[in-house]
This record gives C-alpha cells, sequence and structure tokens, in this order.
C-alpha cells in the first residue's frame, strides 16, 4: 500500500512485502547481514521512512521504534500526539484553534446522550469495534439508533465497548467548505531549536464538494477558487503553527472545514497524503524528494536550494483533481457520495482559468459534459431552493429540463420551465427510469433523498452510469458542471504539455504512469 510511489530509477532496492512489524524486521536483517540491535551503522539500515505509505505504516512506527530500528523524520511520540483524540484537542485549545464539538463515547448509550450534545447532524467514526465499517452522518436520533444497532450487532444501549476502540462522534457542519493543506516542515529534527525550524505550505486545495464527502471522492481545486485573501492567510498560519507545536519532520497534511468565516480543523496527518504527488506536479515542486531531505537532516532552506527553488510560487494556472469510480463494473449499485471513500484512482486537469480545467479533469475520468439536449433536475428538499439558479443556467443556455414533480412545482414557481417525469411506470409522464436506460437523457443532477439500489433513485443513478451518463450528486458538483458547460459552449478545451505550465512557476516535473494531465 503506498500514498507516494516509489519508482524502480529512484530507489536501489524495492521489497514486495506486506507492510508489518515482522516483514520490516526481516527485510532491515537481510540489508543488514544480522538482526538490528539498534547501534548506529554506516552501512545497511540507517533508518525507515513510515510517512509515504498511507496510514499503514505510522501504527508500526512504536513498533519498530521499539525493535531499535530509528524512525527517520517525525517522530513516533509526535505521530501519537496528533492522533490521539483527547490530546490533540487539548493541543488546539491551547493554540486558540477551533475544533468542531465532539465526543468519545465508551457505550451505546454514551454515544446517544453525546451525540445529544453535540446537536444533530453529527458524523460517526468508525472504529475496530464497528466491523469496519465506514464514517456515517446521523441526521437525528432514530438514524444514530440504527446504526449503532447494526454495527454493533446489538440492541443493549449499556453495552460496554472496547476502551481501546470508542465510538467517536463529530458535530457535522452543514455548507462548510472542506480545504485540504499539505505542507513541508523540518521543526521536529532531532536536537533542532524549534526557533530554527521552518515550514513552507506546498499547496492549498479546495474540494467542489461540501464537507460530508470523503476528501478521496471529492474532486479539489488548487489554487482556491472562492477563499478570501484573509481565510488563506489564516489557514496558512493554523498550519504553521500546528506543524511547529506536534514536531513536524517532513510532510503533514491538515483537513479544515470552513463554515462562513470560522476556520475548523478537521484532522492532522503527520505524514503525505494522496494529494502530494497532485501538488507537486501542480506547482511544479518534487514535495516527496525535498520532504526526504528533510528527514535526513537538511534544512528546508537547503532542501529547497538543492532544486534550485528560492520561493515556492502560486501557479498561474489552476488545477482540478477529479476522482474516478468503478461503479461501472458493479451493475446496480448505488453511486451515491458521502463519508466512506468508493474511489479507485484519480486524474487531473489543468488550464488557465477553473471551469476548463474542471471540464479536462471530467473528460479524463470518463465524463463528457454536454453543451446541448436534456437534462434531469431532481433534488432533495434543502437543495429544491438553491437549485433553481443551476436549473435557470441550463435553460438560458438551450437545455430542455426534465424534473420530478416537486422539484418541477419549485422550478415553476421560480419561473424555469420543465417537464415532468414519473418515478413509478405506467403513470402520465415520461417514467424516468426508460428514459435514461432510451438514451434521452444527457445528464442527472440528482441529489439523494434515499440512498441504495433498491430505491427509485438508487436506479436512476446506477441505470445513469451503466449507460454512461453523466451523474453530479451534489450541487456543488452541479454548480461547477455548469460553469464548464457554458466554458465550453464558448470556446474548446486545449491540451498543453504540463511542462508548458510549469515554466514560469518553478522546476518542471516528470509526469508518473497512469496519470492523466490535461
Amino acid at each position: 500500500p503506498e500514498t507516494v510511489s516509489t519508482d524502480y530509477d529512484v530507489s536501489d532496492l524495492l521489497f514486495f512485502e506486506p507492510l508489518t512489524q515482522e516483514d520490516v524486521l526481516n527485510i532491515c536483517t537481510r540489508l543488514n547481514g544480522a538482526p538490528f540491535d539498534g547501534a548506529p551503522r554506516e552501512t545497511g539500515v540507517k533508518g525507515v521512512i513510515v510517512q509515504y505509505g498511507g496510514q499503514t505504516p505510522l501504527n508500526l512506527a512504536q513498533g519498530l521504534l521499539d525493535a531499535g530500528v530509528p524512525i527517520l523524520g517525525t517522530s513516533p511520540a509526535s505521530i501519537h500526539l496528533a492522533e490521539d483524540r483527547e490530546r490533540f484537542g487539548e493541543i488546539i485549545r491551547e493554540l486558540g484553534l477551533r475544533q468542531p464539538p465532539n465526543r468519545i463515547a465508551f457505550s451505546a448509550g454514551e454515544a446517544l446522550a453525546m451525540a445529544d450534545e453535540v446537536g444533530y447532524p453529527v458524523l460517526v467514526r468508525p472504529s475496530y469495534v464497528l466491523g469496519g465499517r465506514g464514517m456515517r452522518i446521523c441526521n437525528n436520533r432514530s438514524d444514530l439508533e440504527a446504526y449503532i444497532d447494526e454495527a454493533l450487532g446489538a440492541t443493549d444501549r449499556d453495552l460496554e465497548i472496547d476502551r481501546q476502540h470508542p465510538i467517536l462522534i463529530d458535530k457535522f457542519l452543514l455548507d462548510a467548505v472542506e480545504v485540504d493543506v499539505d505542507a513541508v516542515s523540518d521543526y521536529g529534527y532531532p536536537n533542532r531549536e524549534p526557533s530554527e525550524g521552518r515550514c513552507d505550505i506546498c499547496g492549498i486545495m479546495e474540494h467542489i464538494e461540501e464537507a460530508g464527502i470523503h476528501s478521496g471522492d471529492s474532486c479539489c481545486v488548487l489554487p482556491p477558487y472562492s477563499l478570501s485573501p484573509s481565510l488563506i492567510d489564516e489557514i496558512k498560519h493554523q498550519t504553521k503553527v500546528l506543524a511547529r507545536r506536534l514536531g513536524v519532520c517532513g510532510l503533514m497534511n491538515v483537513q479544515f472545514a470552513i463554515q462562513g468565516r470560522v476556520v475548523y480543523v478537521i484532522e492532522v496527518n503527520p505524514r503525505a497524503s494522496r494529494t502530494i504527488p497532485f501538488v507537486s506536479k501542480a506547482t511544479g515542486v518534487p514535495w516527496a524528494k525535498i520532504a526526504t531531505q528533510v528527514m535526513l537532516g537538511r534544512s528546508l532552506d537547503e532542501a529547497l536550494a538543492d532544486e534550485g527553488i528560492r520561493d515556492v510560487r502560486l501557479p498561474r494556472h489552476v488545477s482540478v483533481k477529479a476522482p474516478v469510480f468503478p461503479f461501472r463494473k458493479f451493475r446496480g449499485v448505488d453511486c451515491v457520495l458521502g463519508p466512506e471513500m468508493h474511489s479507485t484512482g484519480e486524474v487531473m486537469g489543468i488550464d488557465a482559468e477553473y471551469p476548463i480545467a474542471f471540464a479536462k479533469a471530467l473528460y479524463g475520468a470518463g465524463i463528457s459534459l454536454p453543451t446541448s439536449g436534456r437534462v434531469l433536475v431532481s433534488v432533495n428538499d434543502p437543495d429544491k431552493p438553491r437549485v433553481v439558479s443551476i436549473a435557470r443556467e441550463l435553460h438560458e443556455m438551450g437545455f430542455e429540463i426534465y424534473s420530478t414533480i416537486k422539484t418541477h412545482q419549485t422550478l415553476a414557481d421560480s419561473g424555469v420551465p420543465s417537464v415532468i417525469v414519473s418515478k413509478q411506470a405506467g403513470e402520465e409522464h415520461p417514467f424516468l427510469l426508460d428514459m435514461i436506460l432510451g438514451g434521452k437523457l444527457d445528464l442527472l443532477i440528482n441529489t439523494p433523498i434515499h440512498t441504495g439500489s433498491a430505491s427509485d433513485e438508487g436506479r436512476w443513478r446506477a441505470a445513469s452510469v451503466q449507460c454512461g451518463v453523466p451523474l453530479i450528486t451534489t450541487l456543488a458538483g452541479a454548480r461547477a458542471a455548469v460553469g464548464a458547460i457554458r466554458a465550453l459552449r464558448a470556446g474548446d478545451m486545449r491540451a498543453r504539455a504540463l511542462q508548458d505550465y510549469l515554466a514560469k512557476t518553478n522546476a518542471p516535473v516528470s509526469l508518473g504512469l497512469g496519470e492523466v494531465v490535461g
């Protein structure tokens, strides 16, 4: 498992072994010619980097250190500090930052009581005791009761949970913008004073979808397209004070949620994120290489100078990362997005302007937005007032709009014409599922009321994927798509080499195999 790839022409040896403590120690023994005893070595393994393989190697860090293997970069103690929910909460308060209200419950009854304290909706975090199930957003008490009963396989509200694997409950922030920040820091290098350290922001990525969609399933934009300069400065400030307080040496990823003008820290990962290769290609800076030099003892200033970089400049172009989903391989599966990750890959689109960059990213992911034709607009009740402006733009561009009866009424009240479609066969209006299967629709905008392959909506969404009809399940995604359609109608999508975009930014970077760049 990996977050940052290691190519055969970068490393001297590649081992294809499971990521377990036993296997890593066996590799150390193989390379050293003897079991690792923890003594300083001139040859063989001098240490292990755990930042580039996702969460799994972070979980091995303390065990490897206890076995005598030096951990290069951020120390296991600092890793634990970022991952221990209670201690990290104390650090947030110490630094004067904000987190969404959250609680830790050790029984089903506690979880229900604490959710009432926090206030619905809540995001329930998975843990081992929940059978590996994904996160879920619970909008009310009955949602949470159903989730706990299903996950724990019991209805006993006093059932005690393993104290090592509690239920984690967070207040879910409605209408919040999610932001990912990648940074590199040399604060935590051993025997270096904190005052000597430095943290640089690699990239700030604004998610197109609202908070609540897994970051791996969200489209994201670099640089941010809607955040004010003051908010961006505040995000940079909070990232740097977190890096310094946690003693990060190497890469770090911070996830923020912005509600109004308030910045909340959602999570800090003292490791490389899946976004680092994307950020490197967007900025022209080999961040994984620079962070490795920092972990080996060079200062951040020295590591940047080695690459000929005096200062990291914001790119003049816009880069969009879009996820790739496997839904077409699973006939009948509902493809609605949520807190649980479903994507199996990602692509990248670049252009001077955001709308075309977004269109390129979708095109790379196998989604071609129509510039004319018929579009279904059918959204849940909270989204009905907000979809009117989207539908109006589509109508002004000449699209013929179809909608289910309640959405139709909302659009009609605002002067946007649409044709009613039926959810059930045999009614007077055209049957929506037949229209999708018959190729009579060119785009679907459907924010879910009901999920699951057994629901009417689930069947529509599954049919659209099987038939290759573009499907959008969030209003934020719909707004971005409408902007992209308008841009496509005004001009054409022109491909350029990545190096052409980076010529005026920083040093050029090479393309990795299997990645799509517009």
